[in-house]
């Protein structure tokens, strides 16, 4: 009798054994098939271009220099008109990030900044220009610099910042779907992402 209730014994703790070794291997190939998910997705984001614009601009550049010791200015004078397409992206291939399996945690360290391309068209009409004071190089290199500037002014004041911005968070969304569908956890900067509301509230 005591033989036998102690094979019975033997033979649970060998099940029991069994059991629990699968249970652990097949936790174990799930967290892998989740964490190459996540890796995944962020891979599959890769460089993201977020919106576009176009700005138009009129310049009138004008330039004088003294001659013949200062008893006479040389003038030179154009229009120019500036056609402008404007593209704000972000790189998100860029992205630092943590994959935490022993937390179940995905965690965004930082997001590379936007980046903002200017593709100007130069137009240049009514110019003119004195014979001691011809266009040359460096004035047209001092007109794109000045554009740009006024471009660059232009674009901070328009909605294109924060539409691209909202791109950006509509494309972090879809980790914070795909983490909380596992079962897993998506913090940014240190600071848990509990929603998507909570993303738009995050200093990016």
């Amino acid at each position: 009798m005591r033989k036998t209730l102690f094979g019975v014994i033997i033979t649970l703790v060998i099940l029991f054994t069994f059991k629990y070794c699968g249970d652990k291997q097949e936790d174990k190939i799930v967290l892998q098939e989740n964490t190459a998910l996540i890796q995944e997705q962020i891979k599959n984001v890769g460089k993201l271009v977020v919106t576009e614009g176009h700005f138009s601009e009129v310049f009138t550049y004008k330039n004088s220099k003294a001659v013949f010791a200062d008893l006479l200015e040389a003038e030179k004078k154009a229009v120019v008109i500036v056609n402008a397409d404007v593209t704000i992206g972000y790189d998100l291939s860029k992205i630092e990030y943590e994959v935490d399996e022993l937390t179940k945690t995905l965690r965004i360290k930082s997001i590379p900044k936007e980046e903002i391309k200017i593709s100007p068209d130069f137009e240049y009409y009514d110019i003119q220009a004195d014979f001691l004071n011809q266009f040359e190089a460096k004035d047209y290199n001092e007109i794109k610099e000045t554009v740009n500037a006024s471009l660059m002014k232009k674009i901070e004041a328009s909605d294109l910042k924060s539409n691209a911005q909202n791109r950006l968070i509509s494309e972090l969304s879809k980790f914070f779907i795909l983490t909380n569908s596992l079962g897993w956890s998506l913090e940014y900067n240190q600071t848990p992402v509990n929603s998507i509301e909570g993303l738009q509230s995050l200093k990016l």
